[in-house]
């Protein structure tokens, strides 16, 4: 019962719980996000190892600082916070790589191949005919081909779900920007599917 009680709780809740002293409500934060923010972490390292590793030490820097964070703003909070780690983490050792999704897991490629289409809902006739390792390598393709900021809204819009307000918290952009890029993504993306013999693309 109390386990059902827990999550239906919303971050807020969760977090003030935390701050109350409730380490259980922490741990249950850790479980709802901590493998959706390894993900994108992986988009950046490009090692699991890694990004398990700085996926820990953003949820202990805000364990440890206890931040004041705003109703609804726990989850691009984290996500700002894991970016900053894993930018951090580049320049200590001298690296300039960029965002990418190469390590796209097939529920990954599904949304972000979907967005690019425009058919959202499930039902797209190409999808029926190609099969997924092939709808994989053909959105690794397509994404080599857009810029990584374009790519990195589109994870965060389409797989995290986030709100254009908490995705530009997370890349430290207005909405404005994050609508611009989204809608640059798409674009780009039907452009660069067209090419591959995607002709129904929108």
């Amino acid at each position: 019962m109390t386990w059902m009680c827990m999550e239906e709780k919303n971050d807020d809740t969760l977090y003030q719980h935390f701050l109350q002293g409730d380490t259980a409500s922490y741990d249950e934060l850790m479980i709802r996000y901590g493998d959706r923010l390894t993900f994108y972490l992986h988009g950046y390292l490009h090692d699991i190892n890694d990004a398990e590793d700085l996926m820990i030490e953003a949820f202990a820097r805000i364990m440890a600082k206890r931040p004041n964070i705003g109703e609804g703003a726990f989850k691009a909070y984290l996500f700002k916070t894991a970016r900053n780690l894993a930018l951090r983490h580049h320049e200590q050792k001298r690296k300039m790589q960029v965002f990418s999704i190469d390590s796209l897991d097939s529920e990954i490629a599904e949304r972000v191949l979907a967005a690019g289409t425009g058919q959202i809902d499930g039902n797209n006739p190409v999808e029926e005919d190609i099969r997924l390792e092939e709808r994989k390598q053909l959105l690794h393709l397509c994404l080599d081909r857009i810029e990584p900021e374009l790519k990195e809204a589109l994870w965060l819009i389409y797989f995290e779900e986030m709100s254009y307000a908490e995705a530009a918290a997370v890349m430290k952009v207005n909405r404005k920007k994050i609508d611009h890029l989204l809608q640059r993504g798409k674009k780009n993306m039907k452009i660069e599917l067209v090419k591959e013999g995607m002709v129904s693309a929108y």
